[in-house]
């Protein structure tokens, strides 16, 4: 099976001040035509750094692909670091000058001289076209490997990837194929996923099963490789019906699908609808509901009640329940999921309270307790969590949550 390593180059990439969106672009352009990435490196603007990270790359895979350093300062040193790994001279291409000279003056700009240098190519190898930029990608094979060199600007990068590399890359994975398939879980711990699928997550399985957890959702990876993708897709798909019966309920979607795109679709096929109460989130549910297109089929009222007042006067909630019991317990959110939901005439209503700190916090009610209530017809159910992290993790993880446990009763009631 061939196999790829990617490059990323530039200083701004080790001190942070840029992402290197570029790698995870190319790894699933990569994977879609069956070539797996095996290894990135990002590799800051030095030649002998930058020779280094090619020869490791070279020894991982079969195809090295390289984005940034070719531009016309002294710190783009990608075409000098390439040069020296083939062990040959950068040489003037007049043809690529000439398009570089073009390029400005259909601009109506004055090329620079240090332009100039974009137009050298190591001897041996290929420049590729940039019809976005001045920066000419390169082509080279370096004992028996391939490797790109392309512009780290993402949209002359992707210009270059797919007119000029892709359709010669589809060649050489004609007799391979991957299909990656996900499934998004939600409502326990990765370490319990792991317990639940056993050895169904040993490395070396076929399909691979790779596992990623972010705030709160945890997304099964499902890799199965064969050598054509009829075959691939068959394996995925029969994988991810053994998964599913495996985890039962804690799977809520598929590929990219959120927690609250799941919850819309279920409200919208059941003519369903629902209100949000809402105290520590600060609006975070009703948010993740309405960020999806279509939302005002099914989400009709939202309050943000922080205050003892608010939710009062907005809700309903019996000022003596808040002394006895707080604002921060079973019987407030109840008494605010109930509310919205008489008010606003729902099928269904979420009230949350809590604490999301840092500060607000005591020794019986400490930072990170949340009250999430849902209402409806079958009755109200309340639930206790403590949530940790930071301040912005507990609040959103306290919004997915309820939108689970709404997914759940959709499903119940």
């Amino acid at each position: 099976m061939k196999k790829a390593s990617i490059v990323s180059i530039g200083n701004e990439l080790l001190s942070g001040e840029t992402v290197s969106t570029n790698a995870a672009y190319l790894a699933e352009k990569l994977l879609s035509i069956g070539i797996p990435v095996v290894s990135t490196y990002i590799i800051g603007d030095d030649i002998d750094s930058i020779v280094r990270s090619f020869n490791f790359a070279c020894n991982d895979a079969d195809l090295v692909v390289a984005t940034g350093g070719l531009g016309p300062t002294d710190d783009d040193l990608t075409r000098q670091a390439l040069a020296k790994l083939l062990g040959s001279e950068l040489q003037l291409q007049e043809d690529l000058l000439q398009r570089i000279e073009a390029f400005f003056t259909s601009r109506n700009r004055q090329m620079s001289s240090r332009n100039k240098i974009q137009a050298y190519i190591p001897a041996g190898a290929k420049a590729l076209v940039n019809n976005l930029g001045t920066a000419p990608g390169i082509r080279a094979e370096f004992k028996g490997k391939t490797l790109c060199a392309l512009p780290g600007v993402p949209s002359e990068m992707k210009q270059m990837f797919e007119e000029s590399v892709l359709p010669e890359l589809k060649k050489l994975s004609v007799k391979q194929a991957v299909v990656v398939r996900k499934l998004k879980c939600f409502g326990t711990g990765e370490s319990n996923i792991a317990e639940l699928l056993g050895d169904i997550m040993d490395r070396g399985r076929n399909p691979l099963i790779n596992c990623t957890v972010r705030q709160g959702v945890i997304t099964l990876h499902i890799i199965a490789t064969a050598k054509d993708k009829s075959r691939a897709q068959q394996m995925a798909e029969k994988e991810e019906e053994f998964l599913r019966s495996k985890l039962g309920e804690l799977v809520y979607g598929t590929g990219e699908q959120t927690l609250a795109e799941v919850v819309g679709e279920k409200l919208a096929r059941q003519n369903r609808t629902i209100a949000i109460a809402e105290s520590c989130t600060g609006g975070c549910i009703a948010k993740l509901l309405t960020d999806i297109p279509g939302a005002s089929k099914y989400f009709t009222y939202g309050w943000i009640t922080y205050s003892n007042d608010a939710k009062i006067r907005e809700l309903g909630v019996p000022a003596d329940l808040i002394e006895q019991h707080g604002a921060v317990s079973e019987q407030v959110a109840e008494a605010m999921a109930r509310g919205a939901r008489k008010r606003a005439g729902t099928t269904f209503a979420i009230g949350v309270t809590g604490i999301a700190g840092p500060t607000g916090a005591n020794e019986q009610k400490p930072v990170g307790l949340v009250y999430i209530s849902v209402d409806s017809d079958s009755g109200c159910a309340t639930k206790r969590y403590i949530f940790h992290h930071d301040r912005v993790s507990i609040r959103l993880r306290a919004a997915q949550t309820a939108l689970n446990m709404v997914r759940l009763k959709c499903g119940i009631d």
